[in-house]
């Protein structure tokens, strides 16, 4: 596309998806949170309905899950309004800013500490206890940083010891019992969580058919878009996903994903608020650093959170470091990443479209 899809802040990426949705004559619905974001703008989970409002096939698509991963995808989000060609009957649902604060602030996490991917879980159950997590919580976040080399020794000989796998799932998978912690799940449902099956009920609730793109920025090699099954069946829609999305599909159940299974993922919430429809789901990770780098970058600003005395060179270089973690200035990667995208949002059309 010659429009520029990608934007320096959330600000702005907001204004060129309204407009996107606009220009295209979509149906734009806002939620708006009370609060206000970095610059001081209106902070929303935007809504863009494109094509019949009751269609019984839908694709939708998810940005900023994670709030910094927003960058990527509000860009495709934009792209698609523009770019994809609906057929008769198709509509496509683009939710805009799931996690609008953490966007805003360029973190991960909401407002507060929140992983939202993490916060899909039944509160009136016990919460989940990751008893691997406790053990490595104060080597994560120590007092100082960077961490000493003691600090930083005991970590790696914590991974060593259980090996790189468990320590991602220890680290990554979701932890419930440190609100100042990283990948906090939460300790009740989010302002996002709500608004977000509020969102499902009302504009996938009269679907039969939805397609889900999920997008995420972080895991696996630079600029390669991972299509991670992100449905709890195994059987007949992982089938089915592979015939939509190809036969690369990856599954944190199998272990083929560079990713793990996580404890209270979003899609969680479609099953409970849409259970007339047949779902079929992926969430598109595009790579951007090594694991272990990604994982410093988060853990810095987990620790600048903490230790907003930081010096103000010290801010900006973690603050640095997260972009390149999450949003690479890169035109070649963001360039991948958007036809990636576009050519996942189409598989999706086509599969929607193709008789069972």
């Amino acid at each position: 596309m010659s429009t520029p899809l990608f934007s320096p802040s959330y600000r702005e990426a907001r204004a060129r998806f309204i407009q996107a949705a606009q220009d295209c004559g979509a149906q734009l619905h806002s939620d708006v949170m009370p609060m206000r974001g970095a610059q001081g703008e209106e902070l929303a989970m935007d809504v863009a309905v494109q094509g019949p409002a009751d269609a019984a096939q839908v694709l939708m698509t998810t940005s900023a899950v994670h709030g910094i991963e927003g960058f990527c995808g509000s860009a495709i989000q934009t792209g698609l309004l523009h770019s994809l060609s609906l057929p008769p009957g198709v509509a496509v649902v683009h939710v805009h800013a799931v996690n609008p604060h953490g966007f805003s602030h360029a973190r991960r996490v909401n407002e507060d500490n929140v992983d939202l991917n993490r916060n899909f879980i039944d509160f009136a159950q016990p919460l989940p206890v990751n008893a691997d997590y406790a053990q490595v919580h104060n080597l994560l976040l120590p007092t100082h940083w960077p961490p000493s080399p003691e600090a930083s020794a005991s970590l790696q000989a914590q991974a060593e010891a259980w090996g790189e796998r468990r320590m991602q799932r220890a680290i990554t998978s979701g932890q419930y019992q440190f609100p100042q912690g990283v990948w906090f799940g939460g300790q009740a449902p989010t302002w996002s969580h709500r608004t977000f099956r509020q969102v499902l009920r009302t504009h996938l609730g009269q679907a039969h058919q939805i397609a889900w793109i999920d997008l995420h920025t972080g895991l696996g090699p630079h600029g390669h878009g991972e299509r991670i099954f992100a449905c709890t069946d195994n059987g007949e829609t992982l089938q089915r996903a592979r015939q939509w999305w190809g036969p690369d599909i990856t599954s944190v159940d199998t272990g083929t994903s560079q990713s793990v299974p996580l404890s209270g993922p979003i899609q969680m919430a479609i099953y409970e608020e849409c259970p007339q429809a047949q779902y079929t789901g992926i969430c598109l990770e595009f790579g951007t650093l090594p694991l272990a780098q990604m994982i410093q970058a988060m853990r810095a600003d987990h620790w600048l959170a903490l230790h907003p005395e930081a010096p103000p060179e010290q801010q900006r270089a973690i603050r640095a470091d997260m972009l390149l973690a999450f949003n690479p200035p890169s035109p070649a990667w963001q360039k991948q990443v958007w036809q990636q995208g576009l050519q996942a949002a189409r598989q999706a059309v086509q599969g929607l479209t193709t008789p069972r």
